[in-house]
């Protein structure tokens, strides 16, 4: 039996008022000085694993300690060995800048902690949900009505498209029998560019990954429609059932956007659902800068799209929209003996766990409703377009440089390699090198905290990657780019060449 004297408890990790509010504000203070200090920072520490966890603890200790002296250890270990997405000059992988007053209503959430599971248990956190996604839904020109949720990040929201999708065109019979093993398989179509989220979903729920047709890219990486119809039409002639189209409103890689309005089309004509996969560009819409396609959006049955991407929200934060209404409780709803509340027939409410996958469930909205407000709608067209303007000033910074061929550019995203001068790309032994040199070129980037790229690969040639969606970055940041990337190309060159390529070596 315990020794705590149950009728004065107090339990080891409370603190009182007084000390919550001395600690909360120098940890404030210690977060605005570090947020002042970003654009001096390294964009990324060098470090190995092995050596960073000598900054940890050797074990779970079996006494506590003073919460103020811990978040005083914290706050250095996570500011000193960080990669930073809200530098400037981080331009690798699509995770935007966050906004501050995100991190201020992630304190303010999780001092309530509102389940955002069923109403009763989180008012006023499911009706800011709500709101959220009208408003996202209404960024995106999708119609009144459009139902969706906050879930994690763009592989959930995509899921619950996939599912809401094969609920709708599958029968009523596939939610006890679940699914045709052999003839009348559902099958799913993507272009070659998506996102592997595609292979997981086809995998976790059960399809396999042998459902999804693969439809080639044009020369602008965008999907062929033509070949799409065709291989609709030879599937559905040897029995099977096709279900879901996949449109892409800006790839991973590159950033191209399928010509969604088309696809709408195709998938009307052939009873498929038509989901657009804008967790990254989906945003670009409401900015005067959007490629014309981003409208097919208005048309799409569900849409996947993440507010920690080109809403400058803090993670996790993403959002999955579906314009039918109902079709979200259809596809996940049900109700064990528990869940009964009070009140649901004479003032109906939205129980978030009957939209979604999860059952209890984070205030995420917080952070994004309150972005929403901080910033508006004119806000927002004016950041998107800032960060499209810089990166396309990239491309054209890196197409006049005579040892830097840039490559592709949409979006916020510009592709580009580094070439030196007296090697012609053709062969497959200079092919071979550039790759391998490119490739080690982004590692020492990385390690230089200079600049922080990502790479792609572009039929067979590697590349280096900036993509843009960060309210931080300037013109001045773009600028450094070339010649950051020269100095630490020509030096790898030249550690680099006389032991893979030595008979081009000068």
């Amino acid at each position: 039996m315990g020794t705590t004297d149950l009728r004065s408890r107090r339990a080891p990790l409370e603190m009182t008022p007084e000390a919550f509010r001395e600690t909360g504000h120098r940890l404030v203070d210690e977060i605005a000085t570090f947020l002042e200090s970003l654009p001096g920072r390294p964009v990324a520490p060098d470090e190995t694993p092995s050596a960073l966890r000598q900054h940890l603890p050797a074990g779970l200790p079996e006494e506590g300690a003073d919460p103020g002296s811990l978040l005083a250890e914290a706050a250095p270990l996570v500011f000193d060995h960080s990669a930073f997405n809200g530098h400037p000059r981080f331009f690798g992988y699509i995770t935007s800048s966050a906004a501050p007053v995100g991190a201020l209503a992630d304190l303010l959430a999780s001092a309530v902690n509102p389940n955002v599971g069923a109403w009763q248990l989180s008012s006023v956190a499911s009706e800011i949900e709500g709101q959220c996604v009208r408003w996202i839904a209404e960024l995106l020109g999708m119609p009144a009505g459009t139902e969706g949720l906050l879930v994690s990040g763009g592989n959930m929201a995509n899921f619950v498209g996939f599912l809401a999708a094969r609920r709708a065109k599958g029968g009523e019979d596939l939610r006890e029998q679940g699914l045709p093993q052999r003839a009348g398989r559902l099958l799913v179509y993507a272009s070659s560019e998506t996102h592997t989220w595609i292979q997981k979903a086809a995998d976790l729920f059960g399809h396999g990954t042998d459902s999804i047709r693969w439809i080639p890219v044009k020369g602008d990486l965008t999907i062929d429609a033509e070949s799409l119809v065709r291989q609709i039409a030879a599937d559905r002639a040897k029995g099977d059932r096709p279900f879901l189209l996949v449109g892409n409103a800006g790839t991973v890689s590159t950033g191209a956007v399928d010509p969604l309005p088309r696809l709408a089309a195709i998938a009307r004509e052939n009873d498929l659902w038509f989901h657009a996969d804008g967790a990254y560009g989906a945003l670009a819409v409401a900015s005067d800068e959007a490629p014309p396609d981003l409208a097919g959006l208005a048309e799409a049955d569900s849409v996947a799209m993440d507010p920690h991407k080109w809403l400058y929200t803090a993670l996790e934060a993403g959002c999955a929209l579906v314009r039918h209404p109902g079709a979200l409780r259809d596809t996940f709803a049900y109700s064990p003996p528990y869940y009964r509340f009070d009140g649901e027939k004479e003032d109906p409410r939205v129980n978030y766990f009957e939209l979604g996958l999860q059952n209890s469930r984070g205030f995420r909205a917080l952070k994004v409703w309150l972005g929403l407000r901080q910033a508006g709608r004119a806000g927002y067209r004016e950041m998107i377009s800032d960060d499209i303007r810089l990166a396309r000033e990239l491309h054209r910074l890196v197409a006049v440089e005579p040892r830097l061929e840039a490559m592709t550019q949409a979006l916020s995203i510009s592709t580009f390699r580094y070439v030196p001068e007296d090697l012609e790309p053709g062969t497959e032994a200079v092919d071979s090198y550039l790759n391998e040199l490119n490739e080690e070129l982004l590692h020492r980037l990385k390690a230089s905290g200079e600049v922080y790229l990502s790479n792609a690969v572009i039929d067979d040639v590697f590349a280096l990657r900036a993509c843009i969606v960060n309210f931080r970055t300037s013109l001045a940041d773009v600028e450094a780019v070339p010649g950051i990337v020269l100095r630490h190309g020509d030096a790898t060159d030249r550690a680099l060449r006389p032991t893979r390529l030595p008979s081009a070596t000068p």
